[in-house]
């Protein structure tokens, strides 16, 4: 925790490559740790939360060095949606999806809207993408659905439709979390994290991403180790 304590203290002086590689050390601490504390107690709860702040610090100094993230919007309680009134929906995001938006494109059609078409918005020059006209925005500042507190668009999609206690979900969440913002890793993320980065080289296309990038993500979801 003095590590935790000594970068959260040092942050403001920290260049960002400096900064995200202390975090990662921490990050891979706590991860070593908990591995071997089979009774976590309020000292390790303690120290999720510790965590769960600290990211969100480092995400709101540096998280404008990566073009068109969105910022983490405050921890609110999350409105419970109705699946049946997002049906056939246009439904808009950032172009050229990493992470989060292929894992929320393959939750959307896969437990949302099956009939869901995706609008490719490029980064504007300044702010955010504008969500476009009748459109279902996501992963973007002013998005209806992007990131809350330390919950990253994928969780809070699965959220707001209720997904989120399936238990395979949830663990994929965590890795698409830890992926894109920060967290505590679990062990199928670099697998996934190799795959995904494999199939931008591949597809040009987002839609054609968006496809090929489904198949691993329903392997995940079926895989008994998530569900566990």
């Amino acid at each position: 925790r003095s590590t935790l304590q000594a970068l959260q203290q040092d942050l403001p002086q920290l260049a960002e490559g400096d900064a995200r590689k202390r975090w990662r050390t921490v990050v891979e601490a706590l991860a070593a740790l908990q591995r071997t504390d089979y009774l976590p107690g309020p000292a390790a709860a303690q120290a999720q939360q510790d965590m769960d702040v600290l990211r969100l610090a480092v995400e709101a100094r540096y998280s404008r060095g990566a073009k068109g993230e969105p910022r983490s919007g405050p921890a609110l309680a999350i409105t419970r949606l109705n699946a049946a009134k997002y049906q056939g929906r246009r439904w808009a995001t950032r172009a050229r999806p990493g992470v989060d938006r292929l894992a929320c494109s393959w939750l959307i059609r896969r437990f949302i809207d099956a009939d869901a078409q995706f609008v490719w918005l490029p980064d504007p020059a300044q702010g955010a993408p504008q969500t476009p006209r009748g459109a279902v925005g996501f992963d973007y500042d002013g998005a209806k659905f992007t990131h809350a507190g330390v919950l990253v668009s994928f969780e809070v999609l699965a959220a707001s439709f209720g997904l989120d206690a399936d238990p395979a979900l949830a663990r994929l969440g965590l890795a698409v979390r830890y992926l894109d913002a920060g967290g505590i890793p679990v062990p199928e993320a670099a697998g996934l994290a190799a795959v995904l980065s494999g199939l931008r080289a591949v597809h040009a296309d987002d839609d054609a991403l968006v496809a090929a990038s489904a198949m691993i993500f329903d392997a995940l979801h079926a895989a008994p180790e998530l569900g566990a």
